[in-house]
């Protein structure tokens, strides 16, 4: 009869050392793999929406909705409702909490709204829903606002416009909708965003996302990423200024910009 072997106290501790030192060799590359999946699957959302989108502008002679003048309905959330089965395609798989359960920052989805709140707009919430929530939001400036409203000469209004590559439509927000403004600064630190209007709306948008990038969908139906600095050199509104002050082209410096953004590539 042999006598049996066992591992030794000291063996088992090597081993487990071992497999700690290997976690924590992989545990970064995994890590980095996860962000890429999660931003291969946002892009796919975004394809999606260019179905949806061009769909809805198809059956409406190239006229976008009319704006959250006409209340929920007249909004992307409520107006493309009959053009979609599935509400998850409304969230970055980076971003899927809502604010009113805790979330905050740049990876905060917007929502929950509706699920029969007496504070919200009839409007929110599909009969399927328990609430509408979602990490996408859609440049405001797009809208086909009525004439008379405030700064309607800037609306693009249709989807059958010159330069439409650089005209940006849904992306990555921290809101349902984007009003930005040439003028607009850059957040003074990552999750500095703001959601009430007045100005400075471009911090809903400019969130770090996916490695320094956002994606988005322009109303050329094309999808890519967009870089943070990149947002202030696309073409948001007709009046809009693509040479303002926080472009290469209108001489800005990286030592203006915040300081969590300066290593970010510059446009």
């Amino acid at each position: 009869m042999h006598k049996r072997q066992a591992f030794t106290l000291i063996e088992l501790l090597v081993v487990i050392a071992i497999i700690a030192l290997l976690m924590a060799i992989l545990m970064p590359a995994l890590q980095r793999v996860k962000k890429q999946a999660g931003a291969a699957v946002c892009k796919a959302n975004l394809h999606e929406w260019t179905l949806v989108f061009a769909m809805y502008t198809d059956d409406n002679d190239g006229l976008f909705m009319a704006g959250y003048g006409g209340g929920i309905n007249g909004t992307w959330v409520g107006a493309l409702r009959p053009y979609y089965l599935e509400p998850k395609i409304r969230v970055c798989p980076t971003a899927t909490k809502p604010m009113s359960k805790g979330a905050r920052g740049a990876f905060a989805a917007w929502g929950v709204f509706g699920a029969g709140l007496a504070s919200d707009d009839p409007g929110w919430s599909g009969p399927k829903e328990e609430g509408d929530y979602g990490s996408y939001g859609m440049n405001e400036l797009a809208y086909n606002t009525p004439p008379g409203a405030s700064r309607a000469e800037d609306f693009w209004r249709t989807v059958n416009v010159k330069g439409a590559a650089e005209i940006p439509l849904l992306f990555d927000c921290m809101w349902y909708d984007v009003y930005p403004r040439d003028t607009d600064h850059p957040p003074e630190y990552p999750g500095d965003v703001v959601k009430s209007g007045g100005g400075g709306e471009m911090k809903r948008v400019c969130i770090n996302r996916h490695n320094g990038y956002l994606n988005g969908l322009f109303m050329d139906w094309s999808v890519r990423n967009i870089g943070l600095k990149e947002l202030w050199a696309l073409n948001w509104h007709r009046g809009y200024n693509m040479a303002n002050a926080w472009t290469k082209a209108g001489g800005v410096q990286s030592s203006d910009w915040p300081q969590w953004m300066r290593s970010f590539k510059d446009y």
